[in-house]
């Protein structure tokens, strides 16, 4: 599996899935999940409602991962995770991690064999791009390492700016 940390807007990705970085109600929300629900069109938001009118009546646990299609986005796939709130007192690493390790799982599920990720957590919900910088990539890492007859073939994270980037590309293999 590659890993690679690039500068750039993950709704422009051409990746079989893009990971957004949702909220608990699946609705829609500021920053990634935003952009993503923007650009995504109101099938997303569909579908999301159609997923807490079944599945998820209480929402996404912290940590979960589930798919939907991409609407209007150039992926086939979005999927949904929810990231830790350090704000909330959601500090324990490991949520952070199965955040990464769902979001795989479900890419496994439905056959991506590329997915791009935002930095979850960091900025409003109060992780450093540090944190999530390591946390991310070596919940990749051990991930793949548990994984070794995954189709996943390409992880990109997606971030913001070059210093998001660079906190990233300092924890890929061979950095």
């Amino acid at each position: 599996m590659r890993i690679e940390a690039v500068v750039g807007y993950i709704t422009s990705q051409q990746v079989d899935a893009v990971v957004n970085a949702a909220n608990s109600s699946l609705l829609g929300g500021g920053g990634v999940d935003g952009a993503i629900h923007r650009a995504a069109g109101p099938d997303l938001l569909a579908q999301c409602r159609r997923l807490r009118e079944t599945t998820l009546a209480n929402g996404l646990p912290v940590g979960h991962a589930v798919s939907t299609g991409a609407g209007q986005l150039p992926a086939r796939w979005v999927i949904h995770t929810v990231g830790p709130n350090a704000h909330a007192g959601q500090t324990d690493p490991a949520l952070l991690a199965g955040c990464f390790t769902s979001s795989l799982d479900v890419a496994e599920q439905i056959g991506a064999r590329s997915l791009a990720f935002p930095a979850i957590s960091a900025g409003v919900f109060g992780w450093s791009m540090g944190q999530a910088a390591q946390i991310g990539v070596s919940a990749t890492q051990g991930w793949h390492q548990h994984h070794p007859g995954s189709a996943v073939e390409l992880v990109r994270f997606v971030l913001i700016d070059q210093a998001a980037q660079t906190q990233f590309a300092g924890h890929l293999p061979g950095s």
